[in-house]
């Protein structure tokens, strides 16, 4: 039995079906090289019949990405399937994943087919996909309330026509961790040709079981994990991969087997990025990720610490990126030391003009804020990402007067299609007035989701960052800000969204 577990990550496919995860193109491929930099076997990168955006991003990520396998998903139809090979045939390593619904219930309610349609109709699949690579995966959908039997027989039948992964999705997070290992030991035991694939899981979150029932299915046999940083995903979500990772790292006394080739110090950095892009703040006492995941308050917690580590800690902070927001530079750093910071982090730009205005922010930043850190940095490339993606509108200038007693009012500023406009308004509070100035002038009819803020580091000095997210017509988009000031940190962010919202739309939802 192979000793190493594949980490297949589909953080840009699943996990972007959790309403207002969309992401651009452009963002895809940044969280994509992100993945590759961690060293995920393999990036399934989006669903190539969707629409034309999700298209083009899988085929950007399959040029870009070298060391990671990128794949697409098809259902188990010609179109989807010759979609997919379509957006990969210039992919350094292509896979293509199908898939069609094995339960009783989805069979009869939701395809209305009889399992022996369905069984033809996976073989002719996977039959096709194998003309465009021969990494093919196939996935029987609700297998967790599937039968053993059917299920044994379509296995059995695609693993036949040249499915090199079989898939084991408990769809609705049903499962429980017992019996979901018992399901994967007694597939691969019954299957006659189990020894020819690859078994893997996809676990939903529904009963908060994900991570559990993937690791079980691991000891009993599946070497492959399907995953999402920060857990992402539709309802309550996939299995995290960072703590797949770090439960079988830390107690490999009980698995047969490793994730080592994982690069766990960009964990964290990764987390961040995913939670930045989507507006999916990572909860501060997540495992992993969280920024109290390796806090000690209880005193004797700390002093059993102090003395010995092991006492309290199961894992180092350092070895999931935890140590790496360190203060590097500062506004005496010079431009050279500022680039190769930014590439030690893995930032690049498209141009020298993207650098240098990042250069000219970090010294405006280093003006307000003594200490830079990796996070700052990180915030700053981001924004400026942002901007150059979308010149639409541009915050020009912004004034609030917000005091005791009076009814805060903003004066806003806007470069719209290149014309200079003005306008004021009140509202609730500061930020409120600021959205209500910057809505008047572009008149968007969009309708605010969700508003929120987080500090990028500690301090009352600290870089905010905010997430707006607005709707307009069922096309959800999520903006991005950040600035010491937090009211024109989310200025920019409600800019940034409004951008989005005015480009022509990139990606139909999956499910639609």
């Amino acid at each position: 039995m192979n000793n190493n577990v594949i980490i297949f990550d589909t953080t840009l496919r699943d996990g972007e079906q959790s309403p207002g995860a969309s992401m651009t193109g452009d963002e895809k491929l940044r969280i994509a090289k992100a993945l590759e930099k961690m060293r995920v076997d393999v990036i399934e990168a989006g669903f190539p019949i969707a629409s034309q955006g999700d298209f083009d991003a899988v085929r950007s990520i399959a040029n870009a990405v070298k060391d990671s396998t990128v794949c697409g998903l098809a259902r188990a139809l010609d179109n989807d399937i010759d979609r997919v090979g379509e957006a990969l045939k210039n992919a350094n390593s292509a896979r293509i994943h199908t898939f069609i619904a094995t339960s009783p219930i989805h069979m009869r309610m939701k395809l209305r087919m009889s399992p022996d349609q369905v069984l033809e109709q996976a073989v002719q699949a996977v039959k096709r996909a194998r003309k465009f690579t021969d990494n093919v995966e196939f996935s029987p959908e609700d297998a967790g309330r599937s039968e053993l039997g059917f299920l044994c027989r379509i296995i059995e039948a695609v693993i036949d026509a040249g499915a090199t992964t079989v898939n084991i999705p408990d769809t609705v997070g049903y499962n429980l961790p017992q019996q979901f290992g018992e399901l994967i030991g007694q597939l691969i035991e019954n299957v006659p040709n189990s020894d020819k694939a690859v078994f893997s899981v996809h676990c939903h979150n529904d009963l908060g079981l994900a991570v559990a029932n993937s690791l079980s299915a691991v000891i009993n046999g599946a070497r492959q994990v399907e995953c999402t940083i920060n857990g992402l995903g539709e309802r309550a979500g996939n299995a995290a991969l960072e703590e797949i990772v770090m439960a079988v790292t830390t107690r490999q006394d009980i698995f047969p087997c490793n994730v080592s080739h994982i690069d766990k110090a960009q964990i964290v950095p990764t987390s961040r990025l995913v939670a930045g892009i989507t507006g999916f703040a990572v909860q501060p006492n997540k495992a992993i990720v969280g920024v109290n995941a390796f806090a000690h308050e209880s005193g004797i917690h700390q002093d059993g610490v102090l003395k010995s580590r092991d006492t309290y800690e199961i894992m180092r902070a350092e070895d999931v990126g935890w140590s790496t927001n360190r203060m590097v530079i500062g506004k005496h750093s010079g431009r050279n030391a500022f680039k190769t910071r930014l590439q030690e982090l893995g930032i690049t730009f498209e141009s020298e003009a993207d650098l240098n205005q990042t250069f000219m922010r970090f010294k405006e930043l280093a003006d307000k804020k003594h200490e830079i850190y990796d996070d700052d940095l990180q915030a700053l490339a981001t924004s400026t990402n942002l901007e150059t993606e979308n010149e639409r509108v541009k915050l020009i200038a912004l004034k609030v007067c917000s005091e005791t007693g009076e009814t805060p009012n903003a004066l806003v500023t806007l470069n719209i299609d290149g014309v200079e406009h003005q306008m004021s308004a009140s509202g609730g509070g500061p930020v409120d007035a600021s959205f209500q100035a910057i809505e008047t002038a572009v008149s968007s009819g969009s309708y605010l989701q969700l508003y929120s803020v987080n500090n990028i580091t500690s301090g009352t000095d600290a870089q905010g960052e905010v997430t707006v997210r607005l709707e307009k017509g069922g096309h959800i988009v999520n903006g991005q800000g950040a600035d010491t000031d937090i009211v024109i940190a989310s200025a920019k962010a409600y800019i940034n969204a409004l951008n989005k919202l005015l480009i022509p739309k990139e990606r139909q939802h999956p499910q639609v």
